[in-house]
């Protein structure tokens, strides 16, 4: 029998659609995306019988709602690993304060460490190569000097989107530009293994560059992405909606991870 390469059985997701895996179609995945998460309990899982992976990740989420939606659900699942990816939406909304995000990320791991399970937190990317959130790259950057004190403070693991400068490339973003493809998610998963100090046999795809485009050609992009995924979101906003309203988690259960068979 294959000896496990790390100390953990239980693992439990948290967060928002990042964590959900949208934008990495998988059909015969639950929720029908993979994303980083599944990639991960995929590489945990092998040599591991016992291993068990649950996600509860919804998106649209703000911290909030994560804290009070997913954290006990996370806690009755007894987890020894834990990741929870939060406060993208948050930071997205006009007029908020990186600040009191991050003290409500604070409270959230206050509550997870409870069992002294292995916490893995995330900053925000660094998404100054995006002209649309350009505007917002200075605030992300103060939550994510929050955050790393939050997690030097509650003994986190940080696993870091803002240094991974692959992910700065457009190649690695679905249409709608705010959720990472499959290869972005993949991308992802290298990197959490890596902080995580899993061996692996995931190898590094490079994007191929993106094809060459007129300035009317890409105007003529932008106006259609604007009225396909900006337009909807802002009025959602409006409406105090969420993508994730009557979407339920795609692993509720800590169970056997069984690799999608393709």
């Amino acid at each position: 029998m294959t000896t496990p390469m790390h100390p953990w059985s239980r693992y439990v997701a948290l967060g928002d659609s990042f964590t959900e895996g949208v934008g990495d179609p998988e059909p015969v995945s639950p929720g029908g995306n993979r994303g980083w998460s599944d990639r991960v309990a995929e590489v945990l899982s092998e040599g591991a019988p016992g291993f068990a992976y649950a996600n509860l990740a919804l998106r649209g989420k703000l911290i909030r709602q994560i804290s009070d939606e997913q954290i006990e659900p996370a806690l009755a699942l007894h987890p020894d690993l834990i990741t929870m990816s939060a406060g993208g939406n948050d930071v997205l909304r006009p007029g908020s304060d990186p600040d009191d995000i991050a003290a409500r990320c604070e409270e959230a791991v206050r509550r997870l460490s409870r069992d002294n399970a292995t916490i893995v937190l995330f900053t925000g990317a660094d998404i100054g190569f995006a002209p649309v959130f350009r505007g917002i790259r200075g605030k992300v950057a103060i939550y994510n000097e929050n955050l790393r004190a939050v997690a030097a403070k509650h003994d986190c693991i940080i696993a870091d989107l803002w240094s991974l400068t692959e992910i700065q490339d457009a190649g690695m973003w679905s249409a709608d530009r705010l959720h990472l493809n499959a290869l972005g998610h993949h991308t992802v998963a290298r990197m959490v293994l890596g902080v995580l100090n899993v061996p692996n046999s995931l190898e590094p795809l490079k994007p191929l560059p993106m094809p060459g485009r007129s300035w009317r050609g890409a105007r003529t992009e932008d106006i259609l992405w604007a009225r396909e995924y900006l337009l909807p979101w802002v009025l959602r906003r409006i409406r105090h909606q969420s993508s994730g309203d009557h979407v339920l988690p795609k692993r509720p259960d800590a169970a056997p991870f069984c690799q999608p068979k393709h």
